[in-house]
């Protein structure tokens, strides 16, 4: 009997010795693709007009629908998000240490190290995963000089306690938007809160320009600022007021980034079938918990998000990883394991004892599966009939585990993120 249950796992499993179930990889994070006549029109007339950067007509455009999207803010497009949160703690002129969590795509940590800051990291709040306001109160210090919050899988973090911190200290309140495009908090826009907003307009994101991201504050002359650092410092054709880089967006990416936005409100319609067809899909399944969105608030559902509990599962996150990954499902383990076990910060003194008891227990169980453009409803379906068939089986398929030890990484280590 034994045997014939290991035959028939074989015969459904890639991992066991099947075939995957997908011809080529689905990825977590598959780019959204714009009407491409209407790119192509914008790409006809930028090369007709010869402007290719500098300001160009698609980039100000670009800006004035990301303001009108975000309740009128000022909107500087840079070259890329982390590029962006550089540009924001160099303008605001940061110094000292920055509080953020550890719970975030290594990005956020280094633009603070890049520009010479102190990152302090403080862990997450267990339902929402993001920057827990009671662990920001404890890590002030003297030095504290800016705290960074992140917003996490197209839903936004608990703004009201974070700015209620930040205004009491005198400090500046940043957040790091990566994946909070279109998304509300308290009904308000992503671009009104806090001291000024990072978002990015990476391929993978839900607004996507090839690269790019923008800088949105309420802040005029913040933004004034911006301006001058992102362009060399110059203020006109040749009057250079103040130590800057080249930070600009170019014409093809806003051009990119206006077909993106013309299409969002299907990529949300999208996403919130993509995630209702994984919570059927998933449904009943021991110890896998669906992340879950506010319902009272505007959200992207960028991301798919499951936790995989060590106690109720019968497989662990990392055993589900490598059988995605054999059947070509290129699940992610976001973000292990955590910016303050990554170099170069866990060599550093003071990360040596520090512990982040929800950071790294979410480190170890989240599970994040394709969605967005990347994936059908059928394949889907597909998706959760692999997880179901691995965790019905999971006595027989660890037997399999343990003879085939996989290298980090498998199978494809460029990865974006």
């Amino acid at each position: 009997m034994k045997n014939i249950k290991a035959d028939s796992l074989q015969r459904r499993l890639a991992i066991c010795g099947d075939q995957p179930r997908f011809n080529s990889p689905r990825y977590v994070g598959t780019p959204n693709i714009p009407n491409r006549a209407t790119l192509y029109a914008r790409l006809d007339q930028m090369l007709d007009t010869k402007r290719l950067s500098n300001d160009g007509p698609f980039v100000q455009e670009f800006e004035d629908r990301l303001s009108k999207l975000n309740d009128g803010v000022e909107v500087v497009s840079v070259s890329n998000g982390t590029v962006g949160m550089q540009l924001l703690l160099k303008a605001l002129d940061v110094a000292g240490e920055v509080l953020l969590p550890s719970f975030t795509f290594i990005a956020t940590a280094h633009a603070c190290l890049w520009q010479g800051l102190e990152p302090v990291f403080v862990d997450v709040d267990r339902k929402t995963h993001t920057i827990d306001p009671a662990a920001v109160v404890s890590a002030l210090s003297e030095r504290t000089a800016a705290i960074v919050g992140v917003h996490l899988w197209g839903r936004m973090c608990e703004v009201s306690e974070l700015e209620a911190i930040a205004r009491d200290r005198g400090i500046p309140l940043i957040f790091d938007a990566a994946h909070a495009v279109g998304c509300t908090y308290k009904g308000v826009p992503v671009g009104r809160h806090g001291t000024a907003s990072v978002v990015s307009f990476h391929a993978t994101k839900f607004i996507q320009s090839l690269e790019g991201g923008a800088i949105l504050t309420p802040d005029h002359d913040l933004a004034d600022r911006l301006r001058l650092l992102r362009n060399f410092g110059f203020q006109g054709y040749d009057n250079v007021m103040t130590l800057g880089t080249n930070a600009k967006m170019n014409e093809f990416c806003a051009a990119m980034g206006l077909g993106s936005l013309e299409g969002s409100d299907a990529h949300v319609a999208t996403n919130l079938s993509n995630w209702t067809a994984y919570r059927e899909s998933l449904a009943g399944l021991p110890g896998l918990r669906l992340y879950k969105y506010d319902e009272a608030e505007k959200n992207n559902f960028q991301y798919l998000i499951v936790e995989v509990d060590p106690q109720a599962s019968p497989l662990s996150r990392d055993e589900l990883v490598e059988v995605l990954h054999a059947e070509n499902v290129i699940a992610r383990r976001y973000f292990t394991p955590g910016c303050h076990r990554s170099g170069p910060y866990r060599d550093m003194p003071r990360r040596k004892s520090e512990r982040l008891p929800v950071t790294e227990q979410l480190c170890d169980t989240l599970l994040s599966l394709p969605t967005g453009a990347g994936v059908t409803t059928a394949e889907i379906a597909a998706i959760g009939d692999i997880i179901r068939t691995a965790i019905e089986s999971a006595d027989l398929l660890r037997s399999f585990l343990s003879t085939r030890r996989v290298p980090s990484g498998y199978p494809y280590a460029q990865i974006a993120p």
